[in-house]
């Protein structure tokens, strides 16, 4: 789960995944490799970016929430994937659920204290290319107060012109598992669980 800022030098987390959706529909194939991505500055796509969330619950279901909203900028340089950099923030009150009751309880003190702690962040610190298209982001992560090291694997989505608003765009997919503990978010664990995997769909078009 999370807290206060998604910020990051998300690099290849600029590899985070554009949501697959209509209104992306990218003119280049999701196949088009990574290094005909157009390098540059870019800004998230607020709309189509979403954190998701999944925890054991009481041993019976993996249950999932979601967060939105993010913003943030990423620095993309195709050609050298290790010099990339990303800035990301998600307000954690935008967190959702299922229930409506669980969705207000996550905000409050007992969880996410999102009065006190509004936004989580990710800042990236090390970047590492594994292959076409994919990479293993390491970066600071903030929730809750707390800062912790965690590694994001990463996938390459696609690139192209958003036929809407005509921005160039481009899209990753990445996923990591945290121990919501390490955070200071403690709330029945073990019988909720503690490691909290994450899925991460993020939208990025070009600026300039």
């Amino acid at each position: 789960m999370f807290k206060r800022n998604l910020g990051a030098s998300f690099a290849a987390f600029g590899l985070v995944a554009a949501l697959s959706s209509p209104v992306l529909a990218p003119s280049a194939s999701a196949a088009t490799a990574p290094s005909d991505v157009q390098a540059g500055n870019y800004k998230i796509e607020t709309t189509h970016t979403q954190v998701a969330f999944s925890l054991l619950h009481f041993g019976f279901t993996n249950y999932s929430g979601l967060f939105s909203g993010a913003t943030g900028t990423l620095s993309l340089d195709p050609a050298h994937p290790t010099n990339d950099k990303l800035n990301v923030a998600i307000p954690v009150a935008s967190v959702q659920t299922t229930s409506d009751k669980l969705t207000d309880e996550l905000k409050g003190a007992d969880w996410f204290d999102t009065a006190k702690y509004p936004n989580a962040t990710f800042v990236s610190t090390k970047v590492v290319p594994n292959g076409k298209g994919k990479a293993t982001v390491t970066g600071d992560f903030t929730l809750h107060g707390v800062t912790k090291s965690i590694v994001l694997h990463v996938s390459y989505i696609g690139a192209g012109i958003n036929p809407l608003d005509k921005a160039y765009t481009v899209g990753f997919h990445a996923t990591g598992i945290i121990k919501r503990s390490d955070f200071g978010v403690k709330a029945y664990v073990p019988m909720v669980g503690d490691d909290v995997t994450l899925s991460i769909a993020g939208a990025f078009e070009k600026q300039g």
